[in-house]
């Protein structure tokens, strides 16, 4: 487990520079929602500065106008990634990446990476994606960039577990809810409003939780089922939703970060049907917020769901299963109940008061070079971790 003292500021009062590069707030995704928790809570620390590198930065003036044009428009940012990345890192005293998978990995990451030991900056290499083990076991040019960073770290012990399948050791440090923000509601343990809230992108199969919803809604026809999000599939579901004869559905569309604690109020029950996955933040919020989850089981998802404990836990692609979760959950009051008392006791876990020592710890241990290599795997919280384990 890495300690820090929560009362010790940065490298015994030095300030000390920290720059988070992330995807721009524009591509609303999970990276750039944690990246700006992550720099809010480091901002209220005593001699830390933080500052925030998009990797898809603004072009300058006509510039702009060859965003328009395919390929030439992600020459361009790369170009105009780099330089951005050749100025700012240079007075940066650690680079901390946000990390995804496959291209995305290559443009955004890599770069940052190699820049920042070009100028001799530590780099904590933070990756999230669920894709993982396919990424490191087909994309070469990975593990070498992943091996430059000082300190990969990852949200949960599945991708500690994956790593280590590729001899590269990795820190977990959970991502966070704020409670504050995302509160808990008392709400009537059988109500019948179901909430999905993903991207519409083939990973979180959608189709799979509207073919659920018809079994429901025929069993249940005052249910109804809210989904928040947009993507590649947006207009292929709507069409789905009209061939599977669906009455009481909303496609309400992208929501904004800052409006989804009110789309999680209006909600009794949280729905999710992805194939891959690693750690999402709308199960850890709709945990906080007091919603029961079914949910399907693939990645790191039942690393964070234990079955009828916090949550429901069916087989990926198993639409059937995933209706019974549901109408298991609408007319079981008993169950619902332990499921909302589970989630909300283990939501605890996913706060920045709990991450915030591991965080700092991962800095001092860089910044002040006491270990330049990778830690030894940890998580804060205890019982979810080594529970979850068992469940996969």
């Amino acid at each position: 487990m890495i300690k820090c003292d929560k009362n010790r500021t940065m490298a015994d009062g030095k300030r000390i520079k920290i720059c988070l590069i992330v995807a721009s707030p524009e591509i609303i995704g999970g990276h750039s929602v944690q990246a700006s928790r992550l720099s809010r809570g480091l901002s209220a620390e005593p001699g830390i500065d933080v500052e925030s590198l998009w990797i898809n930065p603004r072009l300058p003036g006509i510039l702009r106008h060859l965003k328009r044009i395919k390929y030439v428009r992600t020459v361009t940012t790369l170009a105009a990634y780099v330089v951005v990345l050749l100025i700012r890192l240079r007075t940066a005293d650690l680079v901390h990446v946000f990390a995804a998978s496959y291209w995305s990995f290559l443009l955004g990451p890599a770069p940052a990476v190699i820049v920042a030991r070009l100028y001799r900056k530590p780099v904590v290499l933070n990756y999230h994606s669920g894709e993982a083990r396919d990424h490191l076991a087909r994309w070469r040019t990975a593990l070498p960039i992943m091996r430059l960073a000082n300190m990969i770290v990852v949200p949960s012990l599945f991708l500690v577990d994956v790593f280590a399948g590729f001899h590269l050791k990795a820190v977990a440090v959970p991502n966070t809810v704020d409670p504050d923000v995302f509160r808990f509601k008392q709400r009537d343990p059988l109500g019948s409003t179901i909430l999905c809230n993903r991207n519409l992108e083939p990973n979180y199969d959608i189709g799979c939780t509207l073919r659920a919803f018809a079994l429901v809604e025929n069993e249940a026809p005052s249910a109804r089922l809210i989904v928040a999000g947009d993507g590649s599939q947006s207009n292929d579901l709507r069409e789905l939703a009209v061939h599977l004869g669906l009455r009481n559905i909303d496609f309400i569309g992208a929501v904004d970060p800052g409006r989804m604690p009110e789309i999680y109020a209006d909600a009794d029950i949280f729905v999710n049907s992805s194939v891959v996955d690693c750690m999402p933040l709308s199960i850890l919020e709709a945990l906080a917020c007091g919603l029961p989850v079914v949910t399907t089981s693939p990645g790191g998802i039942p690393y964070i769901v234990r079955h009828n404990e916090n949550g429901l836990l069916v087989a990926p692609g198993d639409h059937e299963q995933l209706a019974r979760g549901i109408l298991s959950v609408l007319r079981d009051r008993e169950l619902a109940v332990r499921l909302i008392k589970g989630g909300l006791a283990d939501s605890e876990q996913f706060t920045w008061e709990r991450a915030r020592p591991q965080w700092l710890a991962v800095y001092h241990r860089l910044v002040e070079g006491r270990d330049q290599k990778l830690l030894d795997a940890s998580i804060i919280g205890g019982a979810i971790g080594p529970q979850s384990r068992e469940a996969e």
